[in-house]
């Protein structure tokens, strides 16, 4: 009889920054589930998961991240909340030589310029072709906020200028799903079909990519196992319209009227948009993650956001 060989690999250590909620927290779960010696790094304001290490520091103060990480080196970071080139400069001088990659969870937003018909690929955004103007106000929460997809390209930027810093760039498509969402934006859409308040919707209204939430952590943790480096785009098969997001959430509430009103200026719903932002994912796919297709996980991500009875 044939002997069957396993072949165990070393346990990593992986250092999470962030990562306290939502896709972050699934990925520490798949994490610690592969047998990786998992560290959490944020500002004590959440507990970490059970099973890991948790160090406590200011990622936008050098000398407090310095100190909290003392001598220690990791295998892979994964960076899930550095939305500025501000942060990005302060990681790259901190965890060059501390660890041997670097993965940035990054954003579709950084397309934002790149209106097209077709998907965006991650060559229509080169990080090394972005300007960094770190004398722009970063900390300022109202200015990040309506930069929030500039703040990505230019922390990304700040990472390729590097050539001896092993990264990559996630660029993570909208992300649907789960019980933890926290966005209100399905809610958003289920409130005013129960009551058949109008949804604003641009004049042309253009479809998006997006990717479950579960999919989601499974790829950042497939990615960290991978040796890739630039940005990659993260979205599953087949680009969704405001029209389908809205039909599944009518099918699952049951009760009330999808109204569309189209307007030509001021404020629209969440997740309809002026521009495309829909995104290739075949460089992905070529190195080896398997995407599913939207419409197919689209019912239960409504029905996870949702609950049992319609929010």
């Amino acid at each position: 009889m044939a002997r069957r060989i396993m072949v165990m690999r070393n346990a990593r250590e992986v250092l999470v920054i962030g990562g306290s909620r939502y896709f972050g927290k699934r990925l520490i779960t798949r994490l610690l589930a592969a047998g990786d010696r998992v560290t959490v790094l944020n500002r004590g304001s959440s507990a970490p998961s059970p099973g890991v290490d948790h160090l406590v520091a200011d990622r936008n103060d050098e000398k407090s991240l310095t100190a909290a990480l003392g001598s220690r080196t990791f295998d892979v970071v994964v960076d899930q909340v550095c939305y500025t080139p501000r942060q990005a400069e302060i990681a790259r001088r901190v965890f060059t030589g501390r660890t041997r990659r670097y993965v940035m969870t990054s954003t579709v937003e950084v397309y934002e310029y790149e209106d097209s018909i077709a998907l965006v690929r991650e060559s229509d955004v080169d990080p090394l072709d972005v300007a960094v103007e770190l004398e722009l106000p970063w900390n300022d929460a109202e200015f990040l906020d309506t930069h929030y997809g500039e703040g990505k390209r230019q922390a990304e930027a700040v990472f390729a200028a590097a050539p001896a810093f092993p990264y990559t760039a996630v660029r993570v498509a909208h992300v649907l799903g789960g019980d933890d969402d926290f966005t209100g934006r399905i809610a958003h859409y289920a409130d005013r079909i129960r009551t058949g308040e109008p949804i604003a919707v641009p004049m042309v209204n253009h479809p998006a990519t997006y990717i479950h939430v579960e999919e989601i952590a499974d790829f950042l943790h497939w990615a960290v196992g991978q040796d890739f480096t630039g940005p990659v785009n993260a979205a599953s098969h087949g680009p969704l319209t405001t029209e389908e997001l809205c039909a599944e959430i009518a099918a699952h509430i049951l009760d009330g009227r999808t109204v569309f009103q189209q307007v030509e200026v001021g404020e629209v719903s969440p997740f309809a948009f002026t521009r495309s932002y829909g995104m290739d994912n075949s460089r992905a796919t070529r190195l080896g993650f398997r995407f599913t297709h939207a419409r197919q996980w689209l019912p239960k991500a409504v029905a996870e956001t949702l609950g049992k009875d319609g929010g």
